[in-house]
């Protein structure tokens, strides 16, 4: 019987597994819910403005990064240049600012503590000293946690003599090593490093698994971009890839259910449409798995990913904004953070990112486009009235942050509109609004975390819930080991 794949989805995950097995000339069909491709890093258009569904960068670009090899592969390379300077970290005490540069960088951030300046330096030595070494598996990128024989000989295969200087970091968290370096008080800088993880890691400094942590922490000296448009990019090249290969790409289709028949899985879409595969990759989230599977097949997924079924993660409030650059005295930075200084959630610590002036694919000249997004959690939109109000109480509360760091923008503001859990459900197909995958701690990160082998035959899992996690360049590398598995070829 010949192979042929159907994938569920085209998110990131979704995208990259298909794109990459079409070019590798494998039968593959797309199918997404939405009239948009991207999922959570897609797009919206209202009359003359383009927003980004997420706020967020451009990652995984470098050389040898995640997205470039992605690209390279496919013969569609995205030529754009690093972020210099990354972002603006706006928090009460001060304003840090993230330069590429890494001993720019610790500079800037000592320069605030001078009496911690030593220890502040030693620890960021050994976090890009880590990070450097872990970021030597991201070239074979090895699948964890390991599912097959094939896939533990690969991971034997990848480890060096120096990979064992991580195993006495292998269960710690990054708070342990905070307290090593006398830094475990320091709640400026503890505070500064929460906000950059919580966007990334989906927790702060106490819990998140120090190995991944680190990576976080430095990737964005590896490269950081400014994508023209937006992320909404990285799938439109995949998309238009997968269709050049010879793929099939069909837009609002829902799946509504998938059965197995025979060595066969067979889909059937909201219009009645049939599609059979040998091979099927859901980029889905995986709250969805129940309404699609039948309650037998759904018994025998592996036990994390049921366990990761019934988990909770964020939800968000995203807000959607047009301003007239004229009314301010400079145009907003491309991306800031902005905390002040009461948690990482609910409004009081989040993520601006801004169309660069003359960007028109976002706005027309003298406006920009602005995404800003913070962490929620479930219970506070568990009924009408509660979702009202947090809507609106989150609001104000992320309007009167910036305004404090920016007394001209109310003024400047001419187009804003909300995304609230229900629309993160609509848009992105997300139960609840919950986004951003897992808190990386212990138990849900490397040899913990949902492998993308779900317990069925021949049906594979992608996406940020998967490993190795949230972000882009997390649902890229999940969508390549699902590509792989289905392949059995390294492909990137």
């Amino acid at each position: 019987m010949a192979r042929t794949v159907l994938v569920i989805g085209a998110g990131i995950g979704g995208l990259t597994a298909g794109s990459l097995l079409a070019k590798a000339g494998w039968p593959v069909t797309l199918l997404e819910a939405s009239s948009e491709l991207g999922g959570c890093a897609g797009k919206f258009k209202r009359n003359k403005y383009l927003f980004p569904a997420g706020a967020t960068l451009g990652m995984g670009l470098e050389p040898g990064g995640i997205h470039e090899r992605v690209f390279r592969f496919l013969g569609t390379p995205l030529a754009i240049e690093p972020l210099e300077q990354v972002m603006e970290m706006v928090h009460p005490e001060a304003t840090f600012v993230f330069h590429k540069d890494r001993a720019r960088h610790v500079d800037g951030v000592a320069a605030h503590f001078p009496e911690h300046s030593d220890r502040i330096h030693a620890f960021y030595k050994e976090i890009h000293h880590t990070a450097a070494i872990v970021r030597t598996l991201m070239d074979p990128l090895p699948s964890l946690p390991p599912a097959t024989a094939k896939e533990w000989a690969f991971l034997t295969k990848s480890m060096r003599p120096k990979h064992v200087k991580l195993l006495p970091f292998f269960n710690q968290t990054l708070g342990q090593r905070l307290k090593k370096h006398g830094l475990h008080d320091l709640k400026e800088f503890r505070h500064m490093l929460d906000g950059l993880l919580i966007d990334s890691m989906q927790t702060g400094s106490e819990d998140v698994a120090y190995l991944l942590s680190a990576v976080a922490l430095d990737i964005y000296h590896e490269g950081a971009y400014y994508v023209p448009g937006g992320l909404y990019r990285f799938s439109e090249l995949m998309g238009n890839s997968l269709k050049d290969s010879g793929g099939v790409l069909k837009k609002r289709r829902t799946l509504e259910k998938l059965e197995r028949q025979g060595d066969l899985w067979v889909a059937t879409d909201h219009r009645g449409n049939i599609y059979e595969a040998t091979d099927v990759i859901l980029n889905v989230p995986i709250q969805q798995l129940p309404k699609i599977l039948a309650p037998e097949l759904v018994t025998k997924l592996k036990v994390s990913l049921r366990d990761g079924i019934a988990g909770e993660t964020w939800t968000t409030l995203t807000l959607y904004l047009a301003v007239d650059s004229s009314k301010l005295s400079e145009p907003l930075p491309p991306f800031r953070q902005i905390s002040t200084g009461d948690g990482l959630a609910e409004g009081a610590h989040f993520f601006m990112s801004s169309s660069v002036p003359g960007d028109e694919l976002r706005a027309p000249e003298g406006f920009q486009t602005v995404t800003i997004s913070t962490h929620s959690r479930v219970q506070e939109w568990n009924n009408q009235e509660k979702y009202e109000n947090t809507r609106e109480l989150l609001t104000e509360r992320m309007l009167q942050a910036i305004q404090s760091v920016v007394p001209e923008f109310r003024e400047a503001v001419v187009h804003m509109e909300s995304g609230a859990p229900r629309a993160w459900e609509h848009f992105a197909g997300r139960t609840n609004g919950l986004v951003g995958g897992f808190p990386q701690t212990l138990d849900a990160a490397l040899f913990n975390s949902i492998s993308h082998h779900s317990g069925l035959p021949n049906l594979y899992v992608c996406g940020d819930h998967v490993f190795p996690g949230g972000g882009t360049i997390g649902a890229a590398a999940s969508g390549i080991h699902a590509a792989r598995s289905v392949s059995g070829e390294r492909l990137v």
